[in-house]
Formats: C-alpha cells, sequence, structure tokens
C-alpha cells in the first residue's frame, strides 16, 4: 500500500497551510472532482434506497447538545463554546442531534416508517495535534451520514439494509474491510447508563451479523455512548486499523428528545433511530483509496478518466474536439499536448489514467482513436464515438474494470498486451 500523505499531494489532490491549520486540509481541482464522483455515487446510491437528503447547520446552541449527551458523555471531543448574543453555540460533533430536530418538526403516522434521512454534512472535533494525519485523522470532517427512524420491529431490517449498502459500495470501490467488530461499551462513565436499551440494541445488532454470515469480533469500550455499533474495519499502509463504516442502533436520543409517531392504534410511539454511514468521513475514505489504489483510481472515481494525445500540433484541433465530446457525454477528460513533452513522455505522465486516447493523422482523418488502457492493454484505431460509449458504458456501471470485453464487437480486432 502506498502512504495517501506523499501520494495525495504528488498527485495534486489536497494539501494543508499552517495559516489554516492543523487537521485542517484543503481539496485542490483533481482532488475536488475524485470527492465530488464519490460524493454524487453515495447520493445516488442512498436516493436509489429510498433515503431523502437534507442539510442542517454545523453550529448549534450547546443545549442541543446537553440534550442529546454529547456535552456529557463526548465533551472532551468538542471545540469549546461560543458566546454570540448572550448565548453559547458550538461547532458540532455529530450530526444526529439535528436529525433528531427535524424528524420532531413535523408530526409521522407509522405509515411514513421507515423514514430514511441522510446529509453528506461537517462536523468538527478538537482531536489533539499528536493523532492529526493526513486526511484520516482531521478536525473539520465531511461525514456521509443518515438516520432512519423506524418501528422497532423494523429495526433489524434496516440495520440489515445498512450493512447491505456498505457491502456495494465497498465493491464498488474496491474497499476490502480487514473485519467487522461489533463494539461494545466498556469500563467506566463514557456511556449512558442504560443496562436494558443497552441489550436490547446489542441484541438487534448480534442477530444482524449472525444472519449477515460475516465474520465478526466482539470489542469491548468501542461502542459510541448511547449504542453499540457495526465498525468495518480498514488498514493502512503501516498496519493501522480504523474504521470506515458504520451501523448504530440508538434507542437513547429519540427518547432525549421526545420523538414520537403515531401508531395503527392512534397512540404514541417512540420509533428506534438507526444511524448508518456507508463510507464513513469522505476524508478517510479518500486517504483509503488513494492507498488502496496508489491513485490509479477505479474508472468512475478517476479525476480524469480520459488523456487526449495528439501526436503533433496538427492533430490538437481534434483532440480539443474530442474532450469536447467526453464533456458531453458526463466525462472527464483533457489534452495533454505536445508542449508536454514526446508522446511516450506524455504516455508515462498519464500512467494514472484509466484511457489514453491517441490521435495522429491516421485518427484525426477519420474521426478514430487509437486507446490504451492503463493496464497495457491497446486497441487499434476504431471509431471515436464508439469508444466513447464503450468507456461510457464502463464508467456508469461504477466497477473496478477498464473495459466490458463482452460488449466489443466481434469483428474488432483483439487486445494486445505491450
Amino acid at each position: 500500500m502506498h502512504d495517501h500523505r506523499r501520494l495525495g499531494r504528488e498527485l495534486d489532490l489536497f494539501d494543508t497551510d499552517p495559516l489554516i491549520g492543523a487537521g485542517l486540509p484543503y481539496w485542490l481541482p483533481d482532488g475536488a472532482l475524485l470527492r465530488h464522483a464519490l460524493e454524487e455515487y453515495v447520493r445516488a446510491e442512498e436516493r436509489r434506497a429510498g433515503y431523502r437528503h437534507v442539510y442542517s447547520p454545523v453550529l448549534g446552541k450547546r443545549e442541543l447538545y446537553e440534550i442529546s449527551g454529547h456535552w456529557s458523555h463526548y465533551g472532551e471531543d468538542m471545540f469549546p463554546p461560543m458566546d454570540v448574543g448572550g448565548e453559547q453555540v458550538v461547532l458540532r460533533p455529530s450530526l444526529c442531534p439535528h436529525h433528531a430536530l427535524i424528524y420532531r418538526s413535523r408530526s409521522h403516522s407509522y405509515r411514513e416508517l421507515p423514514l430514511r434521512m441522510a446529509e453528506l454534512g461537517g462536523m468538527y472535533r478538537s482531536e489533539l495535534s499528536g493523532v492529526l494525519g493526513g486526511l484520516n485523522r482531521v478536525r473539520a470532517i465531511h461525514l456521509n451520514d443518515a438516520h432512519i427512524f423506524c418501528a422497532p420491529e423494523q429495526a433489524a431490517g434496516e440495520a440489515a439494509a445498512a450493512l447491505e449498502m456498505i457491502r456495494r459500495a465497498h465493491r464498488a470501490l474496491g474497499i476490502r474491510p480487514v473485519r467487522h467488530r461489533l463494539s461494545l461499551p466498556g469500563p467506566g462513565g463514557k456511556y449512558v447508563a442504560a443496562p436494558e436499551m443497552w441489550r436490547r440494541a446489542t441484541a438487534l445488532l448480534t442477530d444482524v451479523l449472525d444472519r449477515s454470515g460475516l465474520a465478526y469480533e466482539a470489542a469491548e469500550g468501542e461502542a459510541a455512548f448511547y449504542g453499540p455499533k457495526i465498525d468495518v474495519q480498514v488498514a493502512d499502509r503501516a498496519g493501522r486499523e480504523s474504521t470506515l463504516s458504520t451501523v448504530q442502533v440508538d434507542f437513547h436520543q429519540p427518547e432525549r428528545f421526545g420523538l414520537h409517531y403515531t401508531g395503527p392504534d392512534g397512540a404514541r410511539h417512540r420509533p428506534v433511530m438507526v444511524h448508518r454511514s456507508i463510507i464513513g468521513s469522505v476524508e478517510r475514505a479518500v486517504a483509503h483509496l488513494i492507498e488502496q489504489h496508489g491513485g490509479a483510481f477505479p474508472a468512475w472515481l478517476a479525476p480524469t478518466q480520459v488523456a487526449v494525445l495528439p501526436v503533433s500540433g496538427a492533430e490538437l484541433p481534434q483532440a480539443e474536439r474530442l474532450v469536447r465530446r467526453c464533456a458531453d457525454r458526463g466525462l472527464r477528460a483533457e489534452v495533454a499536448g505536445p508542449e508536454r513533452g514526446s508522446l511516450g513522455a506524455r504516455v508515462r505522465a498519464a500512467r494514472l489514467v484509466p484511457y489514453q486516447a491517441v490521435i495522429g493523422a491516421r485518427e484525426a482523418a477519420g474521426d478514430l482513436v487509437a486507446l490504451r488502457l492503463r493496464d497495457g492493454r491497446r486497441l487499434g484505431p476504431r471509431p471515436a464515438e464508439d469508444v466513447l460509449a464503450l468507456i461510457g458504458a464502463v464508467v456508469a456501471a461504477r466497477g473496478t474494470g477498464l473495459w466490458d470485453d463482452a460488449a466489443d464487437r466481434p469483428q474488432d480486432p483483439p487486445f494486445t498486451t505491450v
């Protein structure tokens, strides 16, 4: 595996500045493209699974976090409150209290449940400078978060569905978890004192894991302060584990915020709050993807998907037209012209780009493209529209492969490896 801190800077994905501060990276244009592709993938998957997206503020009154329990159980990891107009406001450490309030702002019937609420939102944690590093541990976090408000009998099914969403996303991203963990409370006063609540939530998640067929380990002292969770663990190049994705069951906050729904009997009932994150924080997900793929990202995720290489300046107008045609198809392409050096040098410089479209005199005259794939395969000249259609299909499928050989025309010459 590669060190994402070094490679991320070499690839111009992100950087830091002491005037901004430790644990507060900024994203460069290619990093922003990668991040945008990742975020849009997650949002599309969530919409497909019936989630509704919201936005909520990154600030809240101190009282909000006193009600949620964060102030008493998580206060050491929060930034100090700010005095504004006679009130104390706090940078939020989590999105769940805001989502609880959004749920509470409207009345709900059992017919609406489960209500799946998602947000890719910012949150802030006062991490000590000694634990900060690259994108893996930061102070400004953008979390792919969601909260499912459901009837108690729906909670296990929703948790299982969230776990399956995580598995699908990891396959699309080429992520290989090192283990699954059932995170349980440990000794000390960090956790909400409600034994029956913990028993119910732990039994529910244990059943979900047992039915999933996944091997898992129980780990005491790793639960959230309000409930147990399923943590999907990944490892960095040094073998250090971190949690990427998570599913949690929460009976605590629905009670603290007085959440309810009207049941079929006309009475008020308390919902269960299932927390889940498919990719965790965008920062940690990108850090892991850089290390996992060494910058050779799946085609749908790559900042530049097609590098267009005119052999000489004479083919530059055709190359620029091809880039515009790529943009019309939603593909990210750029011209690597002769001013950047010899064709061989440009091919080497674009070694991490999934597709290299070479245009010489023959290709320019016939609206053809000679395609090179990142894995070393190359394809003889063929119509540019056919090439773009096939690349577009591979990108739309959001897999980890570079070419759909089954979709290739039988009359075309086969791939050769160079």
